[in-house]
């Protein structure tokens, strides 16, 4: 097991951050209060439990409707946005007999995450699945999801977002209009390129990386020695392919149901960010759904977490025989030199100590 890190530990206090992070081999993944307005409106997972045996009465009439839903990934077997997209879909269908539909548009024909993200905040798409980096730009405590290193495995991520700091990230987000119904997963963020094996700081030297709209991950990439270029997910596979980017960082579950291998040949299994997927709907149009609707979507939305959660698991090592298969060269997990890493990101924690410093605490403090 990865000792340690110490850096990061003196920043927030607690002496056990990050000890597992170099533990998660091989972890998959893609490229958040209670409210005001009822239980309905949040994801904390004791009001989850306490709903779980409760479904819409049976004998009432749901109007009919179709509600849109955009996320970035392809409809194959193994898209993990698409099959969460089509477990909630199914979900309400069936609880309302058929009265209420959600037709899903994948492969980003509505846009990027960004674009879509702007167009339900105004009301223009109902609902969305998909990475929560750009979610920051609309609820700042997001962010905090997205520094290196912060989570100890995909239990702790799980705990964080479905308890207490999940909620305040949602009741933030819904002084947007964005609501979030329920946390699903990417999983654990890898780097791929088509240069060389990255192993040290200093193999990413030279190297254009794409990232995320995020400013997390753009300054964590600066520390880690790469040239950080933002792209909207849309454009990133044509980037590879022509050479304008040299290389990208998602999760396995966004580099393999894409086919990034035709494009890279070194993938690095740095577990560097754990990505978590939000499902979540416009806030104006679900207060105007009737309280036995936005129970089922709700519902819904917990049906689909769980189902996606699972899914990653039972395809992380398909997505990662696959990339070996076609060609791409693997750094292992523990060949991966986190205690550099860990010292790089020192100064990305210490950038944002005062604006998410209490905010570090509290995760690390989530059994």
């Amino acid at each position: 097991m990865k000792k340690q890190i110490s850096m990061i530990s003196s920043v927030v206090g607690v002496s056990a951050l990050l000890v597992a992070c170099g533990d998660n081999e091989n972890n998959a993944g893609n490229d958040q209060e209670p409210n005001d307005t009822g239980a309905d409106n949040t994801v904390n997972e004791e009001n989850n439990n306490d709903n779980a045996n409760e479904t819409a009465d049976a004998d009432h009439e749901f109007e009919e409707m179709v509600l849109q839903l955009g996320h970035t990934s392809p409809t194959s077997d193994d898209a993990q946005y698409h099959q969460g997209a089509l477990a909630l879909a199914e979900y309400v269908e069936d609880e309302t007999d058929g009265a209420v539909t959600i037709e899903i548009f994948p492969n980003s024909e509505l846009g990027g995450e960004r674009e879509m993200l702007e167009s339900l905040q105004l009301g223009n798409l109902d609902m969305t699945f998909f990475s929560s980096g750009p979610l920051g730009n609309f609820a700042d405590m997001a962010n905090v999801f997205d520094f290196p290193f912060l989570f100890r495995d995909e239990d702790h991520a799980h705990a964080v977002l479905d308890g207490e700091i999940g909620d305040m990230v949602n009741e933030q987000a819904q002084e947007s209009d964005i609501k979030i119904l329920a946390w699903g997963e990417n999983g654990f963020r890898h780097i791929t390129n088509s240069e060389r094996p990255v192993v040290t700081p200093e193999d990413l030297e030279g190297l254009d990386i794409r990232t995320m709209e995020n400013e997390i991950h753009l300054s964590a990439f600066s520390a880690f020695g790469a040239n950080p270029t933002p792209m909207a997910f849309p454009e990133l596979f044509t980037a590879l392919q022509t050479g304008v980017m040299d290389g990208q960082e998602n999760p396995l579950s966004a580099i393999v149901p894409n086919s990034f291998y035709d494009v890279q040949s070194h993938i690095t299994l740095s577990n560097h960010v754990y990505s978590p997927a939000p499902f979540i709907i416009n806030e104006q149009i679900f207060n105007g759904f009737s309280p036995e609707l936005q129970e089922v979507i709700q519902e819904g939305a917990y049906h689909a977490r769980d189902f996606n959660r699972q899914f990653i698991q039972d395809w992380n090592e398909d997505y990662l025989e696959t990339a070996i298969e076609n060609g791409m060269e693997v750094v292992e997990n523990d060949e991966f030199d986190y205690d550099a890493y860990f010292e790089a990101t020192q100064e990305v924690y210490d950038e944002y100590q005062d604006e998410y410093g209490e905010l570090f605490e509290q995760i690390q403090e989530v059994e």
